[in-house]
């Protein structure tokens, strides 16, 4: 246990939550396109419902573009259409039956935005949040799967980032989701970083040797290498049930 808890803190060093910020918070700008002052109206409160705080609505919609305002941006990352409008390639139509629909379409296609635009745009965040928590917990589940296999890590996929050799699967399972608490943080619009999260990231750290004690004992009563199946689901739903927590979390601060 100490090992491991000595490979956590070195390899705590090769996250960087400057480059999650980095992400969350770069410029962006969205055009809207709408044929009235009340279709705009609806497309920026598709955006940022008239709920969110007057201070943090007015920051994301200095964002957002009406076509022909004299203000505008010259340059935007998307354009967004007013329901029933043409849309032409590259743009995205509004959907306010299914919104769900527009912020998928949105994210298919520019899902390197996806942190900014969750953290602006409160009708992303829950998507975003559910694809953090599904892709960190996926690769974990992998991770500890792989690693009991030889020469399976650096074909089997690559990973977003990577630890030195040192690092055992309860590290790097345990580094992983501290990151994935720094993604669903930026996604939120919450601060990120190691002393502003530092009670979520003692809580991961705590209860990983929890889950690594189930994940063993259960692998360990399985013969023939069958433990494998079982340790990599409790990989993944350990970091699904974490993710889960520090999502209901970061809405509740809200």
């Amino acid at each position: 246990m100490l090992k491991t808890a000595r490979q956590v803190r070195a390899a705590l060093s090769l996250l960087n939550p400057e480059e999650v910020r980095g992400r969350a918070t770069r410029p962006i700008a969205v055009g809207l396109v709408a044929t009235s002052d009340s279709g705009y109206r609806e497309l920026e409160n598709f955006l940022i419902p008239e709920a969110v705080a007057p201070h943090t609505r007015a920051s994301s919609l200095a964002t957002v573009h009406r076509a022909g305002d004299r203000d505008a941006a010259p340059q935007v990352d998307l354009v967004l259409y007013e329901a029933g409008l043409p849309c032409p390639a590259g743009a995205f139509p509004h959907r306010p039956d299914d919104p769900a629909a527009t912020v998928a379409e949105i994210l298919g296609v520019h899902e390197e935005l996806s942190l900014a635009l969750a953290r602006r745009f409160p009708v992303f965040r829950k998507t975003v949040v559910e694809r953090i928590v599904q892709t960190v917990s996926r690769e974990n589940g992998l991770f500890a799967v792989a690693t009991a296999l030889p020469n399976v890590v650096p074909s089997l996929f690559e990973l977003p980032w990577a630890f030195s050799e040192f690092a055992s699967d309860t590290a790097f399972l345990t580094v992983n989701q501290i990151r994935m608490a720094f993604l669903i943080a930026a996604a939120s619009g919450n601060e990120v970083g190691f002393s502003k999260q530092k009670l979520q990231i003692a809580s991961i750290v705590a209860s990983a040797f929890g889950w690594r004690a189930i994940a063993r004992e259960l692998a360990g009563k399985i013969p023939l290498g069958a433990g494998l199946i079982p340790k990599g689901a409790i990989a993944y739903t350990g970091t699904f049930v974490v993710g889960q927590g520090l999502a209901r979390y970061h809405n509740g601060m809200k």
